[in-house]
């Protein structure tokens, strides 16, 4: 199976993949709700990191996949599938937005290590996207080993800024 065919596949039957994204925001709030005034602030804690993953690692394959779509396939934004492409995003935004304000994102177990994929996400899609538009053809005698070092190396160096910025 391709990811065409799950795509076409959840087209023809989009009721459960939207049901999960319009249920993700009303689990966040009914959560906040039950959990307003109580002093347990771990447990709540582990229950928002489960509803947080839930909701984050689709939606950030769906702003990958569009950010590939656009630049790198030329897709038209009016071929864009609604359910597959821009509910996960909006449910996650929706989500997250409800959860920040019942509790600090620095409470939730591992949410760093999401905003961190995704620093490393966009900074592999914003050199791929710049290497693609450069047209760059070398000839150089430099070996295949220091360009990969130059490569982490430059992940590195984006990782480290963006931790410094935010």
């Amino acid at each position: 199976m391709t990811l065409r065919d799950l795509f076409n596949q959840v087209s023809s039957n989009y009721w459960p993949l939207a049901s999960y994204f319009i249920l993700l925001p009303l689990i966040a709030w009914i959560v906040g709700q039950t959990a307003t005034g109580s002093r347990d602030v771990k447990f709540w804690g582990i229950i928002y990191a489960i509803i947080v993953y839930a909701v984050c690692i689709p939606g950030i394959f769906a702003v990958t996949l569009n950010i590939y779509l656009f630049l790198f396939e030329r897709q038209s934004i009016w071929q864009a599938n609604i359910i597959m492409q821009f509910l996960p995003v909006i449910s996650m935004v929706l989500t997250l937005m409800l959860i920040k304000q019942k509790i600090p994102f620095s409470l939730i177990p591992g949410f760093g290590k999401l905003s961190g994929f995704l620093t490393l996400i966009t900074a592999m899609i914003g050199m791929m996207w710049f290497v693609d538009r450069i047209h760059l053809v070398a000839f150089t005698y430099v070996p295949f080993a220091y360009i990969v070092i130059g490569f982490v190396g430059t992940l590195l160096l984006i990782r480290f800024a963006w931790s410094k910025l935010f």
